[in-house]
């Protein structure tokens, strides 16, 4: 550090010597600049080091092997050949890795635009974390190695050759700097947005122009959630939980040995809205209707959000029967279903980008959150850049659940759609 100074102190008296023997006024430098210049001689001087490190014991290993071979007799030459061959091997190793994870860089097309949505947000100017300093896209790749895969973190430090408690911090600071731009990425639609992702309410409604204009509201979004498993905090035992713990049985996990992960996506399964909570929390989709009694205009006329069976019944939240009595109501459910499979999917395709969400090694519950919420605002950088993901939907029992939170009006509305959509189905031409 005290070099990565002395080299700066230097180039500012240059400068200054520069400008002031050509009549300019010097203006010192802001603190932002400082703080890169800084980080690009301590880079530099780094990458110096390393570069001398590996010469220097290049130039070692061969003359020593070449000072043996001269001195020594035959017999004993052959003898220290494995020694000298596995030192020339891991020093060729370790350059060849740092080579690789460069080329790895420039070629990955996903880490250049994730580094260049980075740089382009004011958080990109904020110092990198961690003792070694790493270069942005450096920190990008090593970041998104550890969220796509099911890795250890001892196994990137390994292939990255780091130190277990400076991969926590630049792998944290990577998680906040995606977070800063958590408005940016997962929005609200409203205006000519929202229209332009506006779905018909039944898929056979789309075939037909003329049937599009019966009253049926619109599907603005679906909503729905998973859960993200994590460790167990360690300590005393969560008092919110419902259950105690002596009472719960053997069977049944610790409600705080995950988390509660709720989503709105649009028709192209991007993110709109992103709620975590811990798993002892269960209020199911309470905070998102809430937000809209008190903001109506997220959910314009004419349109709704879709939601399954347990989310609150309103007047712009409309969810299945548990089950459907009569032909009408399964056509209703059959309809509601067809948009359920889309966020169902979508979760599917977050799971299978970052497969570290099918278990998080995480005992504190804001660094898992910061974890999960970051790789919500990637899957929707990942969708902007192009990319095409499919995960496997898991099809699980659907479980016996009873309606919660019906108001009247969203009764009312139910039951004026499944009266629309069967007087829109007998119309229909054969």
């Amino acid at each position: 550090m005290e070099r990565g100074s002395s080299v700066l102190k230097m180039e500012v008296r240059e400068e200054n010597t520069a400008d002031a023997g050509q009549g300019h006024k010097w203006e010192s430098l802001s603190h932002w600049e400082l703080d890169q210049r800084l980080d690009r001689a301590v880079e530099e001087m780094i990458e110096a080091d390393l570069v001398a490190q590996v010469q220097e014991q290049m130039t070692s290993v061969l003359m020593q092997a070449s000072q043996q071979e001269d001195s020594e007799p035959p017999d004993e030459a052959e003898k220290a050949t494995p020694q000298q061959s596995e030192s020339r091997t891991a020093v060729q190793e370790s350059a060849s890795q740092r080579s690789h994870d460069t080329e790895a860089m420039e070629a990955n097309p996903t880490v250049q635009y994730v580094t260049n949505f980075l740089q382009s947000s004011s958080a990109s100017k904020n110092r990198l974390s961690g003792r070694a300093r790493r270069s942005l896209s450096h920190t990008v790749l090593l970041s998104l190695t550890l969220l796509s895969k099911c890795i250890t973190y001892r196994s990137v430090c390994s292939r990255f050759h780091l130190e277990k408690g400076n991969l926590y911090r630049i792998f944290s600071t990577f998680c906040d700097q995606v977070i800063a731009q958590k408005d940016r990425l997962i929005q609200w639609p409203t205006g000519q947005e929202a229209l332009q992702h506006l779905l018909p309410f039944s898929s056979w409604l789309s075939r037909n122009e003329a049937l599009e204009e019966t009253g049926l509201p619109r599907v603005l979004g679906v909503l729905g959630d998973t859960r993200i498993p994590i460790r167990l905090p360690t300590g005393k035992p969560d008092r919110e939980s419902d259950t105690p713990v002596a009472k719960r049985p053997k069977n049944q996990p610790h409600p705080d040995s995950w988390l509660n992960l709720e989503l709105v996506c649009n028709d192209e399964g991007r993110f709109i809205y992103c709620h975590i909570s811990k798993g002892s929390q269960k209020d199911r989709g309470r905070a998102l209707a809430e937000r809209i009694r008190q903001n109506p205009e997220m959910v314009p006329p004419g349109t709704c959000l879709i939601a399954g069976v347990g989310y609150p019944l309103t007047e712009q939240i409309l969810t299945p029967f548990p089950p459907g009595q009569n032909p009408q109501e399964n056509l209703y459910n059959r309809s509601v279903g067809n948009h359920l499979d889309r966020i169902h999917q979508a979760v599917a395709d977050l799971k299978e980008r970052f497969q570290k969400l099918r278990y998080l090694d995480m005992g504190n519950y804001d660094k898992a959150k910061a974890v999960v919420l970051a790789a919500c605002v990637l899957h929707n950088v990942y969708l902007d850049m192009g990319d095409v993901t499919k995960g496997l939907v898991e099809r699980s029992t659907p479980e016996d659940m009873e309606e919660v939170n019906k108001d009247a009006a969203g009764v009312k509305m139910r039951e004026t759609v499944v009266n629309l959509l069967n007087s829109t189905l007998e119309a229909a031409p054969q």
